[in-house]
């Protein structure tokens, strides 16, 4: 039985043409923001939806006006939207002439899930049964600036624990921006990795393994990534989404099922092909990145576990121009038999394959059923 189907779309950083700007490091194609998105709405429209989440990074830098922008047009969707603000749609605490604040968000998104708009999270019933949480994972220090990870300060976990101790045999979804698990091999422990972690997720995971919570919906990494976490009887699966401005422009459409053994998820990834002006949007973006990705992968291969020579790193670099789209597109397999990197390089760089514990190819990011 066919119980509900939505969509995900992630990270789109909507920028509006007058408010672009350019960054020469960025692997973003923001002006293809607006584009992406409509091309995306449009096949949505034909497929009956409940309901679409977005978990975060809405827009370029949290520029009141994108925010207005896209603040409109999801009101214009014949299905409901549920939103939460990434580390792009917040840069302080405090509102400034250019961004938006803290307190901001939820006035202008109170029609996507922010009943109290006095609170940056929120907690509602897309449908009968189901209950949706969104969450806040942007921490600012006492200056007001953004930490460099995610974090859920005391107050709000205080509440989520109280709202999910509350008696109900509804299904829980949960969305947040910053990753609670890992999705690449040493995550948390890589100075360029923890800054798409939550870095105290530590005292999140308890709350949902007692409340039964078995669906997690992140962004931030601008990778299409699956991760499951077990702990007794309890398991997790944390279904990260990429960024609708960065190869390889994805969404999902997940249809949540129910037989006789119970509830089970199936994922489903689309891509956006093409585009005015970019007629193979998907081998073209590929390149892009692929040009834009010497810096990313000079940071990668001299910071730990590497720590390779600056000098090593950047004759090596040209080799693995492909290494981040490879990634960012899922179910990721690299094999450098023919390869003349060291062999140390090249037995870290496949643990970044999707591969079971045995050693097997697996197709999990883009494609799967969960069983619940």
């Amino acid at each position: 039985m066919n119980l509900f189907r939505f969509a995900i779309l992630s990270d789109p950083h909507i920028a509006i043409p007058a408010t672009i700007w350019d960054h020469p490091g960025r692997f973003h194609l923001i002006e293809l923001s607006i584009p992406a998105l409509e091309a995306i709405l449009e096949r949505l429209n034909s497929l009956d939806l409940d309901f679409l989440l977005i978990p975060g990074d809405l827009t370029q830098h949290g520029e009141p006006e994108n925010h207005a922008w896209l603040a409109q047009r999801l009101s214009q969707l014949p299905y409901p939207t549920y939103v939460i603000p990434g580390n792009h749609d917040i840069v302080t605490h405090a509102a400034t002439e250019r961004h938006i604040g803290l307190a901001d968000f939820p006035r202008y998104y109170e029609k996507f899930g922010y009943s109290d708009p006095n609170q940056p999270y929120y907690v509602c019933q897309p449908l009968p049964g189901l209950r949706l949480i969104g969450l806040n994972s942007n921490g600012f220090d006492s200056e007001g600036q953004q930490m460099r990870s995610g974090f859920l300060d005391a107050q709000q976990l205080d509440w989520l624990a109280e709202v999910l101790a509350e008696s109900s045999d509804d299904l829980t979804l949960v969305m947040l921006h910053h990753n609670a698990l890992e999705h690449l091999p040493g995550q948390n422990q890589s100075h360029m990795g923890q800054r798409y972690m939550l870095q105290n997720a530590d005292a999140l995971l308890p709350l949902l393994q007692a409340a039964g919570v078995q669906l997690l919906f992140t962004g931030h990494l601008h990778v299409q990534d699956v991760a499951q976490y077990q702990r007794d009887d309890w398991t997790l699966h944390e279904i990260t989404t990429g960024s609708l401005v960065s190869y390889p422009h994805p969404y999902r459409v997940l249809e949540l099922r129910q037989d006789s053994l119970g509830y089970r998820l199936q994922v489903e990834s689309g891509r956006v092909t093409q585009l005015e002006g970019w007629p193979d949007l998907q081998q073209s973006s590929r390149e892009w990145m692929g040009d834009h990705s010497f810096g990313f992968l000079l940071k990668f291969l001299t910071e730990p576990p590497l720590s390779l020579p600056l000098a090593e790193a950047e004759q090596l670099a040209p080799n693995l121009r492909y290494f981040w789209a490879d990634i960012a597109n899922g179910d990721a397999r690299f094999e450098f038999s023919d390869s003349d990197l060291p062999q140390s390089v090249q037995k870290f760089l496949v643990q970044f394959s999707a591969i079971s514990p045995t050693g097997e190819p697996q197709q999990i990011d883009n494609f799967v059923t969960l069983r619940l």
